[in-house]
């Protein structure tokens, strides 16, 4: 009997699980069908380049995973029957025997006629009002996070005829060592980005607004019978696997997940990659009688892009706080572009990253029917 595998989402967490999948099981015994709305893979941290002007490289998903064996879906999830085994689409059913859920996040809060940039789409519709804007226009980045940091910074060098400005609740970059938020100031000055600390309540205009103020998860496993938290997010366990439904398992944003160190994992690329690998790692396992693996996830650092032309790692401790030391200027800007190009380079090559042998699920008797006891 053939062992249905359905990954929803193609983004970091989804379309490296789906990868990896392939190369660790057998496809005379199993089907990976990999679900995404969009027909390509969208490089999610580099939207503030794409809203600031700048094209991205084109990754069809059908190109990506052509002779790997994973069938790719070109579809909108609707809803999961998590008591029957179903996916709804708008494209019809598709039922499974495992289920891996990565439908990530999108912007909240965001106010109506303020832009985001958390999905491609949006970015694009930016990078349009951006376009429009002429010669000391203002643009009002609001949130003090990584991705407001990011998207001021971008702006406002692509467009120094533009006025930017930032506007966040506590102070710019308090969460970063005192050598990173000094070097993260400099370059704010430098750019001539204005910034409005302890902002509570206090009204700012702007000829465009853009949106970083924070994330949610698709609100589709809310729906569910599956256990979530007040988040929306999956509630799993060391390995990734639903709490109460042993034949899903969730990753990246969509899941509420602890890392080796006990710490609960952030909304973040360098959460959704390993959460990924540990989850195929232990489907793989499970359906083939091998040794679950353990959870070591835990973070390095925190890349910062400030532009094209300078950056800051922020080094950290594995369950993420800052370290004081920091990398910074030119060295920076090097190991981001060598980590973003490294994670697309992995989803542009899934078979080809860690080989391994494909196992067959017959190799361990009646594991089609007790796989998921374990």
């Amino acid at each position: 009997m053939t062992h249905r595998i359905v990954v929803l989402g193609a983004g970091y967490a989804g379309a490296n699980a789906a990868g990896r999948l392939a190369r660790k099981l057998h496809p005379a015994d199993t089907e990976i069908t990999l679900v995404n709305a969009d027909p390509e893979f969208v490089e999610r941290v580099r939207l503030h380049q794409l809203a600031a002007g700048q094209d991205l490289k084109v990754r069809r998903l059908t190109d990506v995973f052509a002779n790997t064996g994973v069938r790719v879906r070109i579809a909108r999830v609707a809803a999961v029957d998590a008591e029957r085994k179903i996916v709804h689409t708008d494209d019809g059913d598709i039922a499974y025997d495992t289920l891996v859920y990565a439908l990530g996040s999108a912007a909240t809060g965001v106010p109506e006629h303020a832009c985001d940039i958390a999905g491609k789409q949006s970015a694009l519709r930016l990078r349009s009002r951006l376009r429009d804007l002429g010669a000391g226009a203002t643009v009002l980045v609001v949130g003090g996070g990584l991705t407001g940091i990011e998207a001021a910074t971008e702006i406002a060098e692509a467009r120094p005829d533009l006025a930017v400005s930032l506007a966040t609740r506590g102070e710019l970059g308090d969460w970063l060592s005192d050598k990173a938020r000094q070097h993260l100031r400099k370059a704010f000055d430098r750019l001539g980005i204005t910034v409005h600390e302890g902002v509570d309540g206090r009204e700012l205009t702007a000829d465009v607004t853009v949106w970083t103020t924070g994330f949610a998860v698709h609100p589709i496993a809310a729906a569910t019978t599956l256990e979530v938290a007040a988040s929306g997010q999956i509630v799993v366990d060391e390995t990734m696997r639903s709490v109460s439904h042993p034949d899903v398992y969730a990753i990246g944003d969509a899941a509420l997940a602890k890392g080796g160190s006990g710490t609960t994992l952030r909304m973040s690329c360098a959460s959704g990659v390993p959460t990924a690998h540990l989850a195929a790692d232990a489907i793989a396992a499970r359906l083939t009688g091998g040794e679950i693996p353990q959870n070591k996830i835990g973070y390095n650092g925190q890349c910062i892009s400030l532009g094209r032309n300078d950056a800051v790692m922020q080094w950290v401790t594995p369950d993420d706080r800052p370290k004081p030391s920091a990398l910074t200027g030119k060295a920076a800007v090097r190991l981001k572009e060598f980590i973003c190009k490294g994670a697309a380079w992995s989803i542009s090559h899934p078979t080809l990253m860690l080989p391994a042998r494909r196992r067959r699920i017959a190799e361990v008797s009646a594991v089609t029917e007790n796989a998921l006891q374990f």
